[in-house]
């Protein structure tokens, strides 16, 4: 997968602490694999959700969401917006 941008994820991670690890977590796992389909995702993340044409991750125990726009067609890029 390719990200975007991180910048978001390291801001919201220095405001709430608790959810840093868990959001390194998800970076990790969303750079290395390559997901062709959202079922294919859940295989990785089984608590995500479609919500329209967005992905919504529970992060850090279920207390913050991952508002994402994965496009499996394009180069598999995922945009993120604030949790």
């Amino acid at each position: 997968m390719h990200i975007i941008t991180r910048k978001r994820l390291n801001v919201f991670a220095a405001k709430y602490p608790s959810a840093k690890s868990s959001l390194q977590h998800w970076y990790t796992l969303m750079k290395k694999m390559k997901f062709e389909s959202f079922v294919h995702l859940r295989q990785t993340f089984p608590d995500a959700d479609q919500v329209g044409n967005l992905t919504v991750f529970n992060i850090g125990g279920n207390k913050f969401r991952l508002i994402t726009a994965i496009h499996y067609n394009r180069k598999k890029s995922v945009y993120s917006s604030r949790s």
